[in-house]
């Protein structure tokens, strides 16, 4: 018996761009759960933002935009925005009546019947004419390499496991990673920790003043240009620099911001570079980022040579079904929300200059 549903979209994720997409997908016409359907594998609403750390709160959060057609007001700045922004996706997908189905994990994504894509999930397959895949960062969290990492005698993290500060009391931390979660975990670990290090690959760029429109521009051009390469996405984060506010100047002018260049070794007491130099630790806290969580596309062998998925605008151009959204210069919250309106409007037109299949 073929349990296989067909549906004219599939959504995968339910995050910034997931919400997106499907809200313009609604106002486009199509129906949630007869048209199309979002797939989220997480439990509940809120994106990656339900698994932040209490200690992020909604005040110290940068750029969250609000997603199209409902705007986030009165969130008290105190509260973890991993709260407030899951209760606001939860009103959201209420309001506009998306029928998330969670949680569902897609195991792939490969070619089905008569022209159509198959998606293989927890919750039995969909068979559709057209996919929007949402999937993030948060679920590949990247973990670099260096020698000597398997003997070290103290506890290696990411930020991905990050719960608070309160965890490091008296202990000796290494955090590596020159990004906005690297400088945001020192200065919260520094009160606690019996001593602090910061290391990073490249000397990190603090930036003065605001972050205007032809800035965010010009940072998402350079990630843009990589992705139509074919190369494996850089988030827009990583070409604008860090923020240098109070508090980070008060952190600089501390020591607490003094980064070193990345070590050469770890050792089973810690961290040691070529030149003799060593830093004894009881903890590494990775905060080195993380990478698009696509392995469920790889039946569909969208990959350049370089690594990556060659996109224009959101269209995979290996498959114009395809569209990725929260990908490469969409991978923000203000992206994310154009990426969907993009995607839905040439799905549309995919979708009108194919007769659709028969049931």
């Amino acid at each position: 018996m073929n349990n296989t549903r067909e549906v004219e979209v599939v959504v995968i994720g339910a995050g910034q761009a997931g919400l997106a997409a499907a809200h313009h997908l609604r106002r486009s016409g199509f129906a949630p759960a007869g048209d199309f359907v979002v797939l989220d594998h997480s439990p509940g609403p809120g994106g990656a933002w339900q698994f932040r750390w209490p200690s992020l709160t909604y005040g110290k959060v940068h750029g969250m935009h609000a997603l199209p057609g409902m705007e986030l007001t009165g969130a008290d700045p105190a509260r973890p925005s991993a709260e407030v922004v899951a209760e606001y996706f939860a009103a959201y997908e209420q309001a506009f009546d998306l029928r998330v189905r969670r949680p569902v994990d897609v195991g792939a994504v490969r070619e089905g019947a008569e022209g159509r894509l198959l998606v293989e999930t927890s919750a039995g397959p969909w068979s559709t004419r057209a996919l929007i895949n949402a999937t993030g960062t948060w679920d590949r969290p990247f973990w670099p390499r260096y020698a000597g990492q398997e003997t070290f005698r103290g506890r290696q993290l990411h930020t991905a496991q990050y719960a608070g500060p309160e965890e490091f009391a008296d202990r000796r931390v290494v955090v590596v990673g020159g990004g906005a979660s690297g400088t945001q975990h020192l200065l919260e670990i520094a009160p606690y920790a019996a001593a602090t290090t910061w290391v990073t690959r490249r000397p990190p760029v603090f930036r003065e003043g605001p972050f205007d429109e032809e800035a965010g521009r010009a940072a998402v051009a350079l990630v843009e240009e990589r992705v139509r390469q074919g190369l494996p996405s850089k988030s827009v984060v990583s070409v604008t620099g860090l923020p240098l506010n109070d508090v980070v100047r008060a952190g600089l002018e501390s020591g607490v911001l003094d980064r070193q260049p990345v070590f050469d070794r770890i050792t089973p007491e810690g961290v040691e570079w070529s030149d003799g130099r060593r830093v004894a630790a009881d903890v590494i806290l990775w905060a080195t980022g993380f990478r698009a969580a696509i392995d469920h596309l790889r039946p569909l062998r969208l990959r350049e040579s370089g690594g990556g998925i060659r996109v224009e605008g959101t269209r995979a151009v290996a498959d114009p079904r395809i569209h990725l959204v929260g990908y490469g210069p969409s991978a923000s919250t203000v992206g994310a929300n154009r990426a969907g309106r993009a995607a839905v409007r040439d799905i549309r037109r995919l979708l009108a200059d194919c007769e659709p299949v028969a049931a």
